[in-house]
């Protein structure tokens, strides 16, 4: 009986409703209530001051996935509403009715339900660990006891707006060669399965040995013809295997980063990255009044490496004994001298917050001037090295018809 009452109670939370009715103003407002059923739905809009004139069962659609930048936006909308005096409520109204994602609009109007029933805002975020992370719970707490939320979810959209944009230009500087790569491979496994094969069929008529570097694309070629499914299967399984292996592994993921870290070229604009992330994390925190030890719990996380996570851990143990936190960062090796000095200047004048976020804005456009420097430098060389792996094809493929050429 209890698992069919739970199914049951399952059943009825996907149903959402959409009503019309007017205010005590007489107003005409519409909006979107998920409940049991139509009874439900009067029964609560009715205690909301509202006459129900329609109410209409939608059918839930599954809709994008929600991103990041979705609650960025909605944060950012929240405590622009917030600021200008709108209510709590009626403020995810507002939001999950313009929002053009259906998994949003639901899971904003679970919260605004929760918060409707007297659960507080930070609790209802922590029902939806996925969209809002242990650093958003935390500060919304914060600022719902110290009564200055819509002051703290302006610095939490503000923090994840330029992390957001800081993801958009490591990933764009990671992917951008690969995915060339990746274009060139299947490509070049074109040309071996389909247009080679055509050479080689004209070589048979030619009667005389074929050049060496001709020899070997033509091997080549009858290895991709044979083992296409084999190269291309492995190729997928081996990227399938390597990413799900990483998710599980935290040792994989920390040699994975420590590797990352010491690439040439690469390493460094990762390192800059993890620091501004960092350094921008912990500043926010700080500036909304969190304990530095409670603070750096969702730090090392926010960084976005492995190495760094560790580092945290490792700082947050030194400062809960004692230790300042200058010290205690320096022992980790991963911070760059500027970080610890700014760091060391912060803890001296009372001022750690503003100096982090100093720290964070240098070290964000310093990966803004690496990520452009990269670009540049890196389009020649995968121009270089693509023409030379197709372009040595090709010429291997002509090399017996200019023999030939030369023999006429």
């Amino acid at each position: 009986m209890a698992t069919a009452g739970a199914a049951a109670a399952k059943k009825i939370k996907d149903y959402v409703f959409e009503w019309e009715g007017k205010d005590r103003n007489g107003r005409i407002v519409r909006g979107e209530l998920r409940a049991g059923g139509e009874a439900m739905v009067n029964a609560s809009l009715r205690r909301q001051g509202v006459l129900v004139t329609k109410v209409r069962k939608r059918r839930s659609s599954g809709g994008r996935s929600i991103r990041g930048k979705d609650i960025a936006v909605f944060t950012r909308q929240l405590s622009t509403m917030l600021r200008a005096g709108v209510p709590l409520l009626q403020s995810f109204d507002i939001v999950a009715r313009g929002s053009s994602n259906p998994r949003l609009t639901r899971m904003l109007t679970d919260i605004r339900n929760d918060v409707e029933t007297g659960t507080s805002l930070s609790a209802s975020f922590r029902k939806h660990p996925l969209q809002f992370d242990a650093l958003y719970c935390n500060l919304v707490e914060a600022g719902e006891a110290a009564g200055i939320l819509e002051t703290l979810l302006d610095r939490l959209a503000t923090y994840q707006e330029k992390s957001i944009e800081l993801q958009g230009k490591i990933r764009a500087a990671l992917v951008y060669p690969v995915a060339v790569l990746a274009v060139a491979f299947v490509v070049i496994a074109i040309i071996m399965i389909f247009v080679v094969p055509s050479f080689q069929d004209i070589f048979k008529s030619f009667g005389a040995d074929l050049p060496a570097p001709t020899l070997l694309v033509i091997a080549l070629s009858g290895l991709f013809v044979q083992y296409w499914w084999a190269i291309f299967g492995g190729l997928g399984l081996g990227i399938y295997t390597f990413i799900q292996s990483w998710r599980r592994s935290p040792s994989l993921q920390m040699t994975m980063d420590k590797l990352l870290l010491r690439v040439p070229v690469f390493g460094p604009l990762v390192h800059k990255a993890a620091v501004a992330r960092w350094s921008r994390t912990l500043s926010t925190m700080f500036a909304a009044g969190v304990p530095l030890v409670e603070a750096l719990d969702s730090v090392g996380g926010a960084a976005g490496n492995a190495v760094f996570a560790k580092a945290t851990e490792q700082i947050q143990r030194d400062v809960a004994t004692g230790s300042a936190l200058t010290s205690s960062m320096q022992t980790t090796g991963v911070f760059p001298n500027m970080v610890l000095q700014m760091s060391s200047i912060g803890e001296e004048s009372g001022s750690l917050d503003q100096m982090l976020g100093k720290v964070a804005d240098f070290y964000e456009t310093e990966v803004d001037d690496a990520v452009k420097g990269l670009s540049t430098l890196m389009e020649p060389f995968i121009i270089v090295l693509l023409g030379t792996i197709i372009g040595g094809i090709v010429v291997a493929m002509y090399l017996p018809i200019f023999k030939l050429g030369q023999v006429v």
